[in-house]
């Protein structure tokens, strides 16, 4: 397996450009299910996960090219769609669930296996089974396979969800599309990839108001047409790569990034004392006089800290000037992190849903290992501070999530490269 080395080698200056939203890209191209008409994404992120969803959406019938320099994937759904969403894909990616909506909205039918993903706690697939019921449609688990048909087709419902979760929002909203009258959804998840979806539908022809909200509304249309949509900007890749200068010193420009992606990370960071500025190409961030200071953080959904960010968060705090609670609400399982980065000198009490953080002055580079794809670049984040080397292993999570981190990276001045093995 490949690993990263990154040496610890003072502050960082220059831009680094963030990539299209991979959780946006990954909700966006099965959408291309629901119409027989080309949907084209620009800006989209070269990583595995989205060759990944391309794999699953070939499997299914559709015809996917592109994902060239250029950053374009284009789609077709214009032949026969097989329903089938085979677990030797699914497994691979959590993401892939969001086929069922609109599988089901095209076909009346399907079978997808429950996904996979990065080992960071349950999962479960229960909203999106209870709000597709709702529509009509009837669904029952055999054999690690959710088997789902909509008889009659699906039907506009009043939804109202027990936990704002994103991926049972995207499932439901695309399913709704087609469904006969109106869904109203209540509860409904807010994050900018949510908005970004029900933008494209809206340019595939779809009847949304109240995207960014609690309350969703769907008036089914008998068809979709084609559409060409640019994904909006990765908030998690923005938000990391705003944590690199804070870490290691210095002042980096995030070009693409907004603020309002970014808003209660952005209020954490200033909190540190860390300068975080808006500028015509993005967001400026600069941290230059001395430790940063401790702050508590807790992980709510949007327009809450992200739990997406959470690790590389840590990373910040591990140097802080103080102590700092981390408390992780979304993921039970999410602080596998912090053993590795006690590797490191960092000094760490994890006590259930919450992660102690006492600043040391500096950590010390030594042989870690990735256990997930937000931990992995926490590492590397914590070997940007640190003296001596840090040699991050597994990192094959970073290219589900990632586009050209080393490069990236490299380009402000980090010492880091990729290890082949």
């Amino acid at each position: 397996m490949d690993s990263i080395r990154v040496k610890g080698n003072g502050s960082l200056k220059g831009e680094i450009p963030i990539a299209g939203a991979k959780n946006a890209c990954l909700t966006l191209m099965p959408a291309t299910l629901l119409s027989e008409e080309p949907l084209t994404l620009t800006n989209a992120p070269r990583l595995s996960d989205i060759a990944t969803m391309t794999q699953l959406l070939q499997s299914l019938g559709a015809e996917v090219s592109g994902l060239q320099e250029g950053q374009v994937i284009a789609m077709s759904s214009h032949g026969p769609i097989n329903p089938v969403a085979d677990y030797d894909i699914v497994r691979k990616m959590r993401a892939s669930n969001l086929v069922l909506g609109p599988l089901l909205a095209r076909e009346g039918r399907a079978v997808v296996s429950l996904p996979g993903g990065c080992a960071i706690g349950a999962r479960p697939m229960d909203l999106h089974i209870h709000g597709l019921e709702a529509l009509g449609a009837e669904i029952d688990l055999r054999d690690g396979y959710l088997h789902a048909k909509a008889r009659k087709g699906l039907k506009g419902a009043k939804i109202e969800l027990r936990v704002a979760s994103v991926g049972a929002t995207e499932n439901i909203v695309m399913a709704a599309t087609l469904a006969k009258g109106t869904t109203i959804l209540k509860n409904a998840a807010r994050e900018p990839e949510i908005v970004d979806l029900v933008q494209c539908l809206r340019a595939m022809g779809a009847q949304i108001e109240g995207e960014g909200t609690g309350t969703i509304t769907i008036q089914g249309v008998d068809r979709l047409h084609g559409a060409t949509h640019r994904v909006v900007a990765d908030r998690i890749e923005l938000g990391t790569y705003m944590l690199a200068p804070a870490i290691a010193g210095g002042e980096v420009e995030l070009l693409g990034g907004r603020r309002d992606l970014v808003g209660a990370f952005s209020d954490k960071l200033e909190e540190a004392g860390v300068e975080v500025t808006e500028t015509a190409k993005g967001i400026k961030v600069s941290r230059k006089n001395g430790r940063v200071r401790s702050v508590n953080v807790r992980t709510e959904v949007f327009p809450g800290f992200p739990t997406d960010l959470q690790a590389q968060m840590m990373a910040l705090m591990c140097t802080a000037d103080g102590v700092a609670e981390l408390e992780e609400t979304i993921f039970e399982n999410r602080f596998m992190h912090a053993p590795e980065l006690m590797r490191m000198g960092a000094e760490i009490e994890v006590h259930g849903g919450t992660a102690r953080v006492r600043g040391v002055k500096s950590l010390k580079g030594a042989p870690v290992m990735a256990t997930d794809l937000r931990a992995s670049v926490s590492l590397i984040l914590a070997g940007l501070a640190a003296k001596g080397e840090t040699l991050v292993s597994r990192v094959y999570h970073l290219d589900r999530g990632y586009e050209h981190v080393v490069g990236k990276l490299r380009g402000v001045g980090a010492e880091i490269e990729r290890i082949k093995s």
